[in-house]
């Protein structure tokens, strides 16, 4: 492990087929095998609105926005399965069994339009920046390579959910009261996404697959997002929310972590549904699948 340390500090990228220590290959894996769960949830939670998308223009958008997701997700299980731990199915499989996890945003439905504005911008703007501290420094070359591709469209994501924003802060008052409604319910689990602070001992910094604190990441969003959104005449739903001129950054006031938590327990709001529905479509799809392995009769 020494060696292997060393050889990362002096910025070495780890093939699929080199060797790595055992717990190297574990926490990469779980760390891609969590990130293709979320693209795939994610990707269900647009595809719940493709029919309900008001307007052919967003409409366009939502559908190419599920092929994203979805794609992303198929990604991933591809180069998680080629470190020899799971294969695809088998991540699949633990994922509609309600054994895999999946990042907190996606145990959470999407109630309006609202929130499917919501989710693009500030979701997907979380998403991105924890996706692009990833990428920075990445160790294992086959994430890096593939994350390129799913951090060019994730960006173009994030702006869809901001020319969206823009349009409804210049809309009507019904529309403004709905998405200020789904700030009240997104802004939290949108924060929560990062986590609680890094461990001084966690090993994805160590090992360069994550390169910001989690503390960093979710600050940086704050002081990002806090004043979009007041500038664009909403309200942040935290009562101790205070801006510090000395320091000249905004302060959100105490987090509480129980509802992440509970969504790494399959606890959240709208988990069970959601890991149903994708089981339920797992299970109706199945003869697809075994169409597909069984050999062509001559």
């Amino acid at each position: 492990m020494e060696s292997f340390e060393a050889f990362l500090d002096d910025g070495g990228i780890v093939e699929v087929d080199d060797d790595m220590p055992d717990r190297y290959r574990r926490a990469v894996f779980s760390f891609i095998e969590m990130h293709a769960n979320s693209e795939l949830m994610g990707g269900l939670t647009e595809r719940d609105w493709i029919p309900k998308t008001p307007g052919l223009r967003h409409k366009m958008a939502v559908l190419a926005k599920t092929q994203d997701e979805i794609g992303h997700g198929h990604l991933l299980y591809m180069i998680a399965a080629d470190m020899g731990i799971k294969t695809r199915e088998e991540m699949l499989e633990d994922l509609f069994a309600g054994r895999g996890r999946f990042h907190n945003v996606f145990h959470y439905r999407a109630e309006t339009w609202g929130d499917q504005v919501a989710i693009a911008f500030l979701v997907d703007a979380a998403a991105l920046a924890s996706q692009q501290a990833v990428f920075k420094n990445c160790s294992y070359g086959p994430y890096k390579r593939i994350l390129k591709r799913i951090i060019s469209e994730e960006g173009f994501h994030m702006r869809l959910g901001e020319d969206r924003m823009m349009r409804i802060a210049e809309g009507t008052e019904r529309q403004r009261r709905m998405f200020q409604d789904s700030v009240d319910r997104w802004f939290w689990p949108s924060l929560q996404l990062f986590g609680p602070d890094s461990r001084p001992d966690d090993e994805l910094l160590r090992w360069y697959i994550k390169s910001e604190r989690n503390e960093v990441l979710r600050d940086r969003w704050v002081q990002k997002f806090v004043p979009l959104l007041i500038g664009y005449g909403f309200t942040i739903p935290a009562p101790d929310l205070r801006y510090d001129e000395n320091e000249r950054r905004w302060d959100v006031g105490p987090i509480d972590w129980e509802p992440l938590e509970r969504t790494l327990r399959q606890g959240g709001p709208d988990s069970a549904r959601r890991i149903g529905e994708a089981a339920e479509n797992w299970q109706r799809t199945a003869w697809v699948r075994r169409a597909l392995a069984d050999p062509v009769p001559r």
